[in-house]
């Protein structure tokens, strides 16, 4: 699985804390990591939430990542921002439970995290038990046992409602402000991990046309 990092700017600061986290769980478990920044608080391109979400939903809808790991002070806009678009379902996520429960319960492909609120002595600890029980024991099982048929169903019938409710992405976001769109994409290494890894040509065509 492809999982992609991305900070917003009032968290950036803590992205080579989250990264090295990240890394450390997910690697060895065979998973690959792309880190889309922002890499520093005083980073030339600074994403808000809200870009964290555009960026995210390009991402997830066009292949080039699979899992999206992204968060901001409390995590609450960063969630709200991703599943304003379709093809992402984001869990708001504070702790292993969190993790286990959301990977397994909503079968999701996004996480927002809240980097400030609680993010004390010990904060990188959380963060690798987290992604432990996010990654490590699989997706859409189900929880507890005694629930698994209903849970599973229960996702089936919000892919479906979801399917109904939400246009399609390039719709969307060729109707937002072009230039919000472009500063989602406007990363250091953006070009460099997106082209390679995406798998939508009219994704492709959009991105590369605002760039």
């Amino acid at each position: 699985m492809k999982i992609a990092l991305i900070n917003e700017n009032s968290q950036a600061g803590k992205n080579g804390i989250i990264l090295a986290a990240l890394k450390k769980v997910a690697e060895p478990m065979g998973h690959t990591v792309d880190n889309y920044g922002m890499y520093a608080a005083d980073d030339e391109v600074q994403l808000t939430y809200v870009q964290c979400g555009i960026l995210g939903a390009i991402l997830l809808n066009s292949g080039a990542a699979d899992f999206v790991v992204t968060g901001c002070g409390t995590g609450e806009g960063a969630m709200l921002a991703m599943n304003s678009f379709p093809g992402v379902i984001c869990g708001h996520v504070e702790d292993p439970v969190d993790a286990y429960t959301f990977a397994h319960v909503n079968d999701g492909n996004a996480v927002a995290m809240p980097f400030a609120k609680g993010f004390g002595w010990g904060g990188e600890l959380n963060l690798e038990y987290v992604f432990e029980k996010l990654l490590g024991f699989g997706h859409g099982q189900g929880y507890p046992p005694e629930r698994v048929e209903p849970e599973m169903r229960n996702k089936r019938i919000l892919d479906q409602v979801r399917s109904k409710t939400l246009r399609p992405l390039l719709e969307g976001l060729k109707d937002l402000d072009q230039e919000l769109v472009k500063g989602a994409v406007a990363g250091r290494h953006f070009k460099e991990l997106f082209f390679e890894n995406c798998k939508d040509q009219a994704i492709a065509d959009y991105v590369e046309s605002l760039l």
